[in-house]
C-alpha cells in the first residue's frame, strides 16, 4: 500500500495527522507542488517562496531522519498528483484541509473531482479549530476548544519511503522565475525557529505581552511573532495553544511575585488563538468574502480602482504621516507589523485617503509573510467598515504617535528624514515654523512631504459617508444575515469584554 501525503501549508512533522495516519497504513511518499498559479498571484512575494524554502529544506532533513525524503513537483496540482499516482499505483491521498485564497480553494475543487473520477481515497483532516462545512456558529466556540484540548499528535518514529523517486533540489527564486527580495528582515522559515521562537515567548518575551503589544517600539520583542510559522504550517495553533495552557498552570502552581503580569499576558494570548479562527472560519464559510463586501448594502461605496496618487503616497511611506509613513516602509523591510499598526494603516488608506480595501488588500497581503486569507479578509473588510456589524474605527495617526511612540524612537528609525525633528512636532511635522524645519535640516514639501490630505477634513468627510451608509435600507437589511452567519456566538458577557478589549487596542 502507497500513501500519498501532500504537504500544502503544514510545512512541519509535529502533529501533522495526515502523516501520522499514512504512516500507520503503509509506505509513504511525502509531496509538495510549486505551484505556477499560486507563484504568479498578485498576493504572493518573493520573500514568501524565501520563507518556504527554509522551511522545505528542514523539512526534508527531518523527514530523511525519519527514513523517507520530501519529493517536490512543480505543475498544476492535479496534473502533478495525476502522474505520481499512476507512476507509484498510490492507493490513498492524504492532506490537510486548507482554506487559503480563491486560488487555492478552486484547486482543492479541483483536486477532489479528479480524486473521486479516479475512486482514489482522498481524506482530509482539519489542522486547526476552522469548521469546514459549518451548518451555524452556534456552538462553534465548544467545537474549537474541543479541538484545542486533543492531544498533539505525535511525530512518526519511522516512516517507510517508496524507492527510486526522483527528489529534485530546492529551486532558487532564480529558476522559479522570481525577482531577488528586498525583505532583507523577514523571518526565517522552519519548525526549529517556530519551536523556539514558542519557548521565548513563553519563557521570557511574552510577560509584558499584554501592555505591550500595541506599541511598535515593543510589540517585536512582547508579541509572540509565530504568525507567519501558524500561516505557513510550521507549528500547529493545538501545538502553541496547549503549551501556553500548561504555561498558565504552571504560574498558577507556583505563585511567583516575580512572575507578575504572566498571567494576564496570556490569557490575552490564547484569546487570540480562538479569534485567529474565528476569522478564517469567516472566509471558510463565505470564500468570495476576498473580493465583495460581506455586506452587500455597501457595494459602490468606494471606487475599486484606486487614485493612483494617494495609493502610491501610502505603499511608498509618502503620505506626510510619520506613523502610518513608519510603518509601510518598515513593512517592505521585515514583513511584519504588529496588530494595532495593521489597523491603523489599513483604517488611514479606507478612511483618510477613501481607498477601496480590495487593493489596498492585494498590496498588504503581498507583503506580510503571514498573510492568512482568512484574516486577512476579514480584517480588511472589518477595518474600513463594510461588515455593517463592527463598530467604524477611524484611527488617528497624530493620536497613535503620541501614545505609542512619544519619543519617536520607532518612526526614526525608518523615516530618517525626521530624525533631527523636535518631539513636539513628531506627529505633525508640517505644523513646524520654518526655523525650526530649518534647524532639524527638515523643510516639509522638500525633505519630507506635506499631509497628502487634511485630517480633520478627511475624518470628518469619511464619517459622514460612513454614517449615511450604515443608515441605508440596504446595509440594514445585510446587517442580520452578515451577523447571523459570521458573528461571534461566545457569551453575551465575554463577547461583550473582548469587544470592549479590542476597541481599547483599536483607539
Amino acid at each position: 500500500m502507497t500513501h500519498l501525503v501532500w504537504f500544502k501549508r503544514d510545512l512541519r512533522v509535529t502533529d501533522h495527522r495526515p502523516l501520522y495516519e499514512a504512516t500507520k497504513r503503509g509506505r509513504v511518499i511525502c509531496l509538495y507542488i510549486l505551484e505556477p498559479e499560486m507563484l504568479k498571484s498578485s498576493e504572493f512575494h518573493p520573500a514568501h517562496q524565501i520563507f518556504i524554502n527554509q522551511s522545505l529544506r528542514e523539512l526534508r532533513a527531518e523527514l530523511k531522519s525519519l527514513g523517507a525524503n520530501l519529493t517536490l513537483r512543480r505543475g498544476e496540482a492535479v496534473e502533478v498528483l495525476d502522474a505520481l499516482v499512476k507512476e507509484r499505483q498510490v492507493t490513498h491521498l492524504w492532506a490537510h484541509e486548507e482554506t487559503g485564497s480563491y486560488l487555492s480553494y478552486l484547486r482543492d475543487i479541483r483536486v477532489r473531482a479528479w480524486a473521486k473520477r479516479l475512486n482514489l481515497p482522498f481524506t482530509e483532516l482539519p489542522q486547526g479549530g476552522v469548521v469546514r462545512r459549518l451548518e451555524t456558529r452556534d456552538g462553534w466556540a465548544k467545537q474549537w476548544q474541543r479541538r484545542m484540548q486533543q492531544p498533539v499528535t505525535p511525530t512518526p518514529e519511522r516512516l517507510e519511503g517508496v524507492p527510486g523517486l526522483k527528489h529534485r533540489r530546492i529551486p532558487s527564486l532564480k529558476t522559479l522565475g522570481l525577482p531577488e527580495s528586498e525583505m532583507s528582515l523577514a523571518p526565517k522559515g522552519g519548525e526549529s525557529v517556530a519551536e523556539e521562537l514558542l519557548e521565548s515567548f513563553l519563557y521570557g518575551r511574552g510577560q509584558h505581552y499584554r501592555a505591550e503589544m500595541s506599541s511598535p517600539v515593543t510589540a517585536f520583542e512582547s508579541c509572540s511573532r509565530l504568525s507567519a510559522y501558524l500561516t505557513w504550517g510550521n507549528i500547529s495553533l493545538r501545538q502553541i495553544y496547549r503549551a501556553t495552557q500548561d504555561r498558565r498552570d504552571e504560574l498558577k502552581e507556583s505563585r511567583d511575585p516575580q512572575e507578575k503580569g504572566w498571567l494576564a499576558s496570556l490569557a490575552s494570548f490564547q484569546s487570540r488563538l480562538r479569534w485567529h479562527d474565528h476569522f478564517i472560519q469567516k472566509l471558510e464559510d463565505e470564500p468570495g468574502l476576498e473580493f465583495y463586501n460581506s455586506n452587500r448594502g455597501f457595494d459602490g461605496l468606494r471606487d475599486s480602482q484606486p487614485d493612483p496618487l494617494r495609493f502610491d503616497a501610502w505603499t511608498e511611506g509618502q503620505t506626510g504621516y510619520p506613523m502610518v509613513d513608519a510603518c509601510m516602509r518598515s513593512l517592505k523591510k521585515t514583513g511584519w507589523l504588529n496588530f494595532r499598526m495593521r489597523a491603523m494603516v489599513t483604517s488611514f488608506a479606507s478612511y483618510h485617503l477613501w481607498l477601496h480595501w480590495r487593493p489596498t488588500g492585494l498590496y498588504l497581503a503581498k507583503h506580510w509573510i503571514d498573510a492568512e486569507p482568512g484574516i486577512h479578509w476579514s480584517q480588511m473588510q472589518m477595518q474600513s467598515g463594510v461588515t455593517g456589524i463592527n463598530s467604524v474605527r477611524i484611527y488617528s495617526p497624530r493620536k497613535q504617535v503620541e501614545d505609542q511612540d512619544p519619543q519617536g524612537l520607532f518612526i526614526r528609525e525608518w523615516v530618517p528624514e525626521l530624525r533631527d525633528v523636535p518631539d513636539a512636532y513628531l506627529a505633525e511635522p508640517h505644523t513646524m515654523p520654518e526655523l525650526v524645519q530649518g534647524m532639524s535640516g527638515c523643510i516639509v514639501g522638500k525633505d519630507y512631504p506635506a499631509p497628502i490630505v487634511d485630517p480633520k477634513t478627511a475624518y470628518h468627510e469619511a464619517r459622514t459617508k460612513m454614517r449615511d451608509a450604515k443608515r441605508s435600507a440596504e446595509v440594514k437589511a445585510e446587517k442580520d444575515r452578515v451577523l447571523e452567519r459570521h458573528g461571534s456566538r461566545a457569551n453575551p458577557n465575554q463577547r461583550g469584554r473582548m469587544q470592549r478589549r479590542w476597541l481599547e487596542q483599536a483607539s
